[in-house]
Protein backbone atom coordinates (compact mmCIF):
# COMPACT_ATOMS: atom_id res chain seq x y z
CA UNK A 1 0.00 0.00 0.00
CA UNK A 2 1.56 3.37 -0.79
CA UNK A 3 0.48 4.84 2.66
CA UNK A 4 2.88 2.94 3.80
CA UNK A 5 5.70 4.10 2.22
CA UNK A 6 4.71 7.75 3.19
CA UNK A 7 4.25 6.79 6.70
CA UNK A 8 8.29 5.14 6.48
CA UNK A 9 8.77 8.74 5.10
CA UNK A 10 7.49 10.33 8.11
CA UNK A 11 9.28 8.14 10.83
CA UNK A 12 12.14 6.67 8.99
CA UNK A 13 13.63 9.74 7.43
CA UNK A 14 16.51 9.86 9.87
CA UNK A 15 15.76 13.00 11.35
CA UNK A 16 18.03 12.27 14.63
CA UNK A 17 20.69 11.79 12.61
CA UNK A 18 21.66 8.16 14.19
CA UNK A 19 21.18 6.32 10.93
CA UNK A 20 18.69 3.68 12.18
CA UNK A 21 15.18 5.19 10.98
CA UNK A 22 16.90 4.59 7.68
CA UNK A 23 16.25 0.60 8.07
CA UNK A 24 13.06 0.98 8.27
CA UNK A 25 10.54 -0.58 5.41
CA UNK A 26 6.88 -0.36 4.17
CA UNK A 27 6.30 -4.02 4.52
CA UNK A 28 6.97 -4.19 7.74
CA UNK A 29 4.34 -1.39 8.73
CA UNK A 30 2.05 -4.02 6.85
CA UNK A 31 3.26 -6.82 8.63
CA UNK A 32 3.09 -4.39 11.74
CA UNK A 33 -0.66 -3.95 11.28
CA UNK A 34 -1.75 -7.45 10.71
CA UNK A 35 -0.44 -8.51 14.32
CA UNK A 36 -2.16 -5.67 15.82
CA UNK A 37 -5.08 -6.37 13.71
CA UNK A 38 -5.04 -10.30 15.01
CA UNK A 39 -4.46 -9.75 18.35
CA UNK A 40 -7.17 -9.92 20.89
CA UNK A 41 -4.92 -8.33 23.94
CA UNK A 42 -1.69 -6.86 23.99
CA UNK A 43 0.90 -6.51 26.25
CA UNK A 44 2.97 -2.88 25.72
CA UNK A 45 5.97 -2.33 27.78
CA UNK A 46 7.60 0.68 27.61
CA UNK A 47 9.44 2.67 30.32
CA UNK A 48 13.92 4.04 29.79
CA UNK A 49 15.67 4.99 33.40
CA UNK A 50 18.09 8.13 32.78
CA UNK A 51 20.28 6.92 36.26
CA UNK A 52 22.40 10.34 35.65
CA UNK A 53 19.25 12.44 36.36
CA UNK A 54 17.66 10.07 38.67
CA UNK A 55 14.03 9.93 36.06
CA UNK A 56 12.98 8.33 33.45
CA UNK A 57 13.04 9.78 29.77
CA UNK A 58 9.91 11.61 27.84
CA UNK A 59 10.50 9.21 24.44
CA UNK A 60 8.90 5.71 25.32
CA UNK A 61 4.92 6.12 27.10
CA UNK A 62 3.77 8.73 24.50
CA UNK A 63 3.69 6.09 21.78
CA UNK A 64 3.27 3.32 24.29
CA UNK A 65 -0.27 4.83 25.50
CA UNK A 66 -1.69 6.10 21.91
CA UNK A 67 -0.96 2.68 20.65
CA UNK A 68 -2.84 1.09 23.61
CA UNK A 69 -5.79 3.72 23.33
CA UNK A 70 -6.02 2.90 19.62
CA UNK A 71 -5.97 -0.84 20.55
CA UNK A 72 -8.95 -0.37 23.07
CA UNK A 73 -11.07 2.09 20.18
CA UNK A 74 -10.35 -1.07 17.91
CA UNK A 75 -12.05 -3.31 21.00
CA UNK A 76 -9.06 -4.92 21.75
CA UNK A 77 -7.96 -5.17 25.51
CA UNK A 78 -4.29 -3.09 26.18
CA UNK A 79 -2.33 -2.99 29.74
CA UNK A 80 0.91 -0.81 29.79
CA UNK A 81 4.08 -2.87 31.85
CA UNK A 82 6.48 -0.30 33.13
CA UNK A 83 9.10 -1.12 36.30
CA UNK A 84 8.93 0.96 39.50
CA UNK A 85 11.08 3.38 38.51
CA UNK A 86 9.06 4.65 35.61
CA UNK A 87 5.36 3.78 36.65
CA UNK A 88 4.82 7.08 37.74
CA UNK A 89 5.52 8.89 34.40
CA UNK A 90 4.04 6.46 32.84
CA UNK A 91 0.72 6.58 34.62
CA UNK A 92 0.59 10.50 34.48
CA UNK A 93 1.01 10.23 30.58
CA UNK A 94 -1.93 7.38 29.74
CA UNK A 95 -4.38 9.61 32.85
CA UNK A 96 -3.35 12.67 30.91
CA UNK A 97 -5.48 11.16 27.59
CA UNK A 98 -7.32 8.67 29.17
CA UNK A 99 -5.03 6.05 28.20
CA UNK A 100 -4.55 2.14 29.27
CA UNK A 101 -4.47 1.37 32.51
CA UNK A 102 -0.38 1.06 33.86
CA UNK A 103 1.16 -2.03 35.94
CA UNK A 104 4.49 -1.82 37.75
CA UNK A 105 6.56 -5.19 37.24
CA UNK A 106 10.08 -6.27 37.81
CA UNK A 107 10.58 -8.99 35.81
CA UNK A 108 9.41 -10.37 31.92
CA UNK A 109 7.42 -13.32 33.96
CA UNK A 110 5.24 -11.15 35.25
CA UNK A 111 4.14 -9.67 31.61
CA UNK A 112 3.43 -13.03 30.18
CA UNK A 113 1.09 -14.45 33.58
CA UNK A 114 -2.06 -11.86 31.87
CA UNK A 115 -1.40 -14.65 28.68
CA UNK A 116 -1.95 -11.62 26.21
CA UNK A 117 -1.71 -12.43 22.50
CA UNK A 118 0.44 -10.08 21.46
CA UNK A 119 3.84 -8.53 23.69
CA UNK A 120 5.04 -4.89 22.62
CA UNK A 121 8.42 -3.52 22.84
CA UNK A 122 8.42 0.55 22.36
CA UNK A 123 11.45 2.34 23.62
CA UNK A 124 12.22 -0.46 25.99
CA UNK A 125 16.03 -2.07 26.99
CA UNK A 126 17.00 -5.31 25.88
CA UNK A 127 20.51 -7.02 26.70
CA UNK A 128 23.27 -6.36 24.88
CA UNK A 129 25.71 -9.47 23.79
CA UNK A 130 27.43 -9.51 27.14
CA UNK A 131 23.82 -9.42 29.36
CA UNK A 132 24.01 -5.67 30.13
CA UNK A 133 21.89 -2.85 29.32
CA UNK A 134 23.38 0.32 27.72
CA UNK A 135 22.28 3.84 27.10
CA UNK A 136 23.06 5.83 24.26
CA UNK A 137 26.08 7.06 25.37
CA UNK A 138 27.21 3.87 26.31
CA UNK A 139 26.97 3.84 29.95
CA UNK A 140 26.06 0.66 31.70
CA UNK A 141 23.07 1.31 33.27
CA UNK A 142 22.19 -2.49 33.89
CA UNK A 143 21.81 -1.89 38.19
CA UNK A 144 18.68 0.63 37.00
CA UNK A 145 17.08 -1.56 34.20
CA UNK A 146 14.60 -3.84 35.47
CA UNK A 147 14.53 -7.07 32.83
CA UNK A 148 11.58 -6.86 31.21
CA UNK A 149 12.86 -7.68 27.98
CA UNK A 150 13.21 -11.30 29.26
CA UNK A 151 9.18 -11.54 28.19
CA UNK A 152 10.55 -11.82 24.40
CA UNK A 153 12.02 -15.40 24.56
CA UNK A 154 8.77 -17.04 26.38
CA UNK A 155 6.38 -15.41 24.36
CA UNK A 156 8.05 -16.20 20.85
CA UNK A 157 8.55 -20.07 22.41
CA UNK A 158 4.93 -20.23 22.92
CA UNK A 159 4.12 -18.67 19.93
CA UNK A 160 3.11 -15.54 21.24
CA UNK A 161 4.05 -12.58 18.43
CA UNK A 162 6.25 -9.89 19.58
CA UNK A 163 6.08 -6.32 18.00
CA UNK A 164 9.65 -4.14 18.86
CA UNK A 165 9.52 -0.49 17.99
CA UNK A 166 13.19 0.90 18.76
CA UNK A 167 15.26 4.44 17.51
CA UNK A 168 18.96 3.17 19.28
CA UNK A 169 19.84 0.11 18.52
CA UNK A 170 20.17 -0.60 22.62
CA UNK A 171 16.27 -1.73 22.67
CA UNK A 172 14.08 -5.06 22.89
CA UNK A 173 13.89 -6.35 19.61
CA UNK A 174 16.41 -4.36 17.75
CA UNK A 175 18.65 -7.38 17.75
CA UNK A 176 16.73 -8.54 14.46
CA UNK A 177 19.26 -5.49 13.02
CA UNK A 178 22.35 -6.38 14.81
CA UNK A 179 24.31 -7.35 12.09
CA UNK A 180 23.33 -3.96 9.74
CA UNK A 181 23.83 -1.63 12.93
CA UNK A 182 27.18 -2.52 13.92
CA UNK A 183 28.36 -1.49 10.19
CA UNK A 184 26.61 1.51 11.03
CA UNK A 185 27.35 2.13 14.20
CA UNK A 186 30.66 0.38 14.45
CA UNK A 187 31.84 1.87 17.99
CA UNK A 188 28.59 1.13 19.76
CA UNK A 189 28.24 -2.52 18.48
CA UNK A 190 28.86 -4.32 22.12
CA UNK A 191 26.04 -2.10 23.05
CA UNK A 192 23.44 -3.00 20.64
CA UNK A 193 20.41 -5.01 22.25
CA UNK A 194 20.28 -9.27 21.10
CA UNK A 195 16.75 -9.60 22.25
CA UNK A 196 14.99 -10.90 19.19
CA UNK A 197 11.17 -9.86 18.22
CA UNK A 198 8.54 -11.18 15.62
CA UNK A 199 8.83 -7.80 13.87
CA UNK A 200 11.02 -4.84 14.68
CA UNK A 201 10.30 -1.29 13.41
CA UNK A 202 13.46 0.83 13.59
CA UNK A 203 12.40 4.29 13.41
CA UNK A 204 13.77 8.05 14.01
CA UNK A 205 11.85 8.65 17.30
CA UNK A 206 10.55 5.99 19.34
CA UNK A 207 7.42 7.34 20.21
CA UNK A 208 6.44 8.61 16.51
CA UNK A 209 6.49 4.90 15.69
CA UNK A 210 3.76 4.09 18.25
CA UNK A 211 1.89 6.96 17.27
CA UNK A 212 2.35 5.09 13.36
CA UNK A 213 0.73 1.83 14.81
CA UNK A 214 -2.05 3.79 16.24
CA UNK A 215 -2.77 5.82 13.02
CA UNK A 216 -2.63 2.48 11.12
CA UNK A 217 -5.85 1.34 13.74
CA UNK A 218 -7.82 3.61 12.10
CA UNK A 219 -8.13 1.09 9.10
CA UNK A 220 -9.42 -1.21 11.58
CA UNK A 221 -11.69 1.77 13.12
CA UNK A 222 -13.23 2.80 9.78
CA UNK A 223 -12.25 6.41 11.69
CA UNK A 224 -9.38 8.22 13.08
CA UNK A 225 -8.10 6.76 16.46
CA UNK A 226 -4.72 8.04 16.37
CA UNK A 227 -3.43 10.68 18.84
CA UNK A 228 -4.93 14.43 18.48
CA UNK A 229 -2.25 17.67 18.03
CA UNK A 230 -3.09 18.71 21.40
CA UNK A 231 -2.51 15.72 23.10
CA UNK A 232 0.98 15.84 22.09
CA UNK A 233 1.20 18.96 24.48
CA UNK A 234 -0.97 17.29 27.58
CA UNK A 235 1.32 14.07 27.35
CA UNK A 236 4.37 16.19 27.51
CA UNK A 237 3.23 18.37 30.02
CA UNK A 238 2.40 15.53 31.77
CA UNK A 239 5.77 13.77 31.67
CA UNK A 240 7.31 16.49 32.88
CA UNK A 241 4.75 17.09 35.86
CA UNK A 242 5.65 13.42 36.79
CA UNK A 243 9.70 14.36 36.71
CA UNK A 244 10.55 12.99 33.06
CA UNK A 245 13.20 13.96 31.33
CA UNK A 246 14.66 14.56 27.63
CA UNK A 247 17.15 11.64 27.05
CA UNK A 248 19.66 13.35 24.55
CA UNK A 249 19.28 16.97 26.34
CA UNK A 250 18.83 15.29 29.53
CA UNK A 251 17.00 18.57 30.48
CA UNK A 252 13.29 18.92 32.14
CA UNK A 253 11.36 19.80 29.28
CA UNK A 254 8.32 19.30 26.94
CA UNK A 255 10.72 17.68 24.04
CA UNK A 256 11.21 14.19 22.84
CA UNK A 257 14.69 13.60 21.91
CA UNK A 258 15.30 16.51 21.32
CA UNK A 259 12.73 17.28 19.38
CA UNK A 260 10.10 19.81 20.53
CA UNK A 261 6.59 19.53 20.57
CA UNK A 262 6.12 21.22 17.41
CA UNK A 263 7.74 18.72 15.76
CA UNK A 264 5.67 15.36 17.13
CA UNK A 265 2.79 17.49 16.43
CA UNK A 266 3.79 17.59 12.84
CA UNK A 267 4.09 13.84 12.80
CA UNK A 268 1.15 13.58 14.17
CA UNK A 269 -0.62 15.92 10.99
CA UNK A 270 1.12 14.10 8.81
CA UNK A 271 -0.03 10.65 10.27
CA UNK A 272 -3.77 12.43 10.17
CA UNK A 273 -3.07 13.37 6.51
CA UNK A 274 -2.31 10.37 5.37
CA UNK A 275 -4.75 7.84 6.84
CA UNK A 276 -7.15 10.45 6.06
CA UNK A 277 -6.89 9.47 2.20
CA UNK A 278 -7.06 5.68 2.66
CA UNK A 279 -9.87 5.98 5.83
CA UNK A 280 -12.95 4.22 4.06
CA UNK A 281 -15.59 6.68 4.69
CA UNK A 282 -18.85 5.72 6.70
CA UNK A 283 -21.96 5.78 4.67
CA UNK A 284 -24.72 8.69 5.73
CA UNK A 285 -27.97 7.36 7.41
CA UNK A 286 -30.60 8.01 4.72
CA UNK A 287 -33.20 10.66 6.38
Amino acid sequence: MESFGRICSVIGSDRPGRKVGGLLRPECIGRALELLKNAPSAAIVTGFFVPACGVPETDGPGGAVMLGRALERCGRSATLYTDSRCFSVLDACSRAVDGPVVRSVETGEEILESSPSLVVFLERLGRASDGRYYNMRAEDISTVTAPLDDAAAPALAAGIPVLAVGDGGNEAGMGAFRSELSSILPGYAHCLSVTQASLTLPVDVSDWGGYALAAMLSLVAGEWVGPDEEEIDRMLGALVGAGAVDGVTRRSEPTVDGFDAFVHRTVVRSLHEIMSSVIPKKKRAPF
